[in-house]
């Protein structure tokens, strides 16, 4: 069988146990300005934020590497007759 070769090929973990030392005022100000209820919440909201900004700027740095490239046409649908977007 398989799973006796590979023992680990039987099943995958997701998720992971760690101890961390966390500032317990920082981590209750996270969890507010987050509105998380439980403090893994607050950590993987946290983290998912991180790795968000990271590509952002990752991203950042490819502004005016092609001072010669064109536009790139997008595709959008058309609105409705019914569907009419007012601005106020």
């Amino acid at each position: 069988m398989i799973w006796q070769k590979y023992p680990y090929w039987y099943g995958i973990i997701g998720r992971m146990k760690k101890t961390l030392h966390i500032d317990e005022t920082l981590l209750r100000e996270a969890r507010t300005a987050c509105a998380a209820t439980t403090d893994t919440e607050t950590v993987r909201l946290g983290l998912e934020a991180l790795v968000r900004q990271a590509a952002y700027q990752r991203l950042q740095t490819f502004i005016g590497s092609e001072p010669h490239a064109r536009d790139v046409p997008r595709r959008r649908e058309k609105a409705s007759p019914r569907a009419k977007r007012r601005v106020a």
